[in-house]
């Protein structure tokens, strides 16, 4: 339960991370390293891991998230497997304490929404892991076409198969991401989706080809696949007045704008920030439970992403829990 011993705004919150694979070792490094944050404990049920990583952080290491909750914590990071994802936060929420979930929120909407209401009846900080929001590429884009009449967004998210992967496939690990993007970027819902997707070397989908169509028109695709042999992350917006591309590896955005009757146009390249984007997404995290203002990316925004993610895979729009009102094609 969430230590009382002074109030959270005047002291470091008390943080634990449960899930200590990449992510959360990540996670539990970067929260290490934050004077807004105390890394009480981080938990796992591979001891030698956690130890390990406990070890060269100079936190405490336990086996689960319920011995974590026994150590008066404000909050702690969910980055355990997806299917455990619900269960644990609800376990999180339970004994009062903040969350931030990795993406996907839940394995599937319904503990999803049942995750979302619970933090809301406690009056704790619920946050999803979507990371990159707060790539500062993502954010140049984002300023570019802000306030622009959009017409499409294409994004490419592609890489080798990553050994961790067993239980997800290519749209729930990888494209859930850009359809945060598109809602982000357009501030609008997905109406309509058109998935294609295949199983080429992995049991699950491993290729996906999505195309959707937001409330007001704009066009989008997602290209995502485990197959390419080299990482690869672009972002490109068309609008009515400009074409912009990012790379969100390298963080190169360019500006194509002011086109004229014999097709030249103007390119320039935009200034983008330098910061991590794990450290901007806690930072926004502790501020939230600081503040009581809602975080970046709130529940029912990694529901939504979540939901599309899903229909994307063949459910019906009732089975994801997006309702009969949205036309999804396909």
């Amino acid at each position: 339960m969430a230590q009382e011993a002074a109030p959270a705004a005047t002291r470091p919150l008390r943080v634990g991370v449960t899930g200590i694979g990449i992510m959360g070792s990540n996670h539990a490094r970067v929260l290490s390293q934050l004077p807004g944050a105390e890394l009480v404990a981080i938990a796992d049920p591979d001891q030698a891991q956690a130890e390990k990583v406990a070890s060269f952080l100079g936190c405490k290491a336990v086996d689960d998230h319920r011995a974590l909750l026994e150590l008066g914590l404000d909050a702690v990071v969910v980055a355990a497997p997806t299917h455990l994802h619900h269960p644990i936060a609800l376990d999180v929420i339970g004994a009062g304490c903040s969350v931030l979930v990795e993406k996907p929120v839940a394995s599937t909407a319904e503990e999803g929404q049942e995750i979302v209401a619970a933090a809301a009846a406690k009056g704790v900080t619920l946050m999803v892991g979507h990371v990159e929001r707060f790539n500062p590429a993502v954010r140049a884009i984002k300023d570019a076409i802000q306030g622009e009449d959009l017409l499409s967004i294409a994004i490419t998210r592609v890489g080798p198969f990553p050994p961790r992967m067993s239980n997800v496939g290519v749209v729930i690990d990888l494209a859930v991401h850009d359809i945060d993007l598109i809602r982000w970027f357009t501030g609008e819902d997905i109406h309509e989706v058109q998935p294609q997707t295949s199983a080429a070397i992995a049991a699950r989908e491993d290729i996906a080809l999505l195309q959707f169509r937001t409330a007001s028109g704009v066009l989008a695709h997602i290209n995502t696949n485990w197959l390419t042999p080299f990482k690869a992350r672009t972002v490109h917006v068309a609008t009515r007045k400009k074409y912009v591309i990012g790379d969100l590896l390298t963080r190169q955005v360019t500006e194509h704008f002011d086109y004229r009757p014999d097709g030249s146009y103007s390119t320039r390249h935009l200034p983008v920030a330098y910061a991590e984007p794990l450290r901007s997404e806690l930072e926004n995290f502790l501020a939230a439970i600081a503040s009581g203002r809602s975080p970046e990316v709130t529940g029912e925004q990694g529901v939504a992403s979540l939901q599309i993610a899903i229909a994307c895979l063949g459910e019906r729009p009732e089975e994801s829990g997006l309702g009969a009102k949205r036309r999804f094609v396909g």
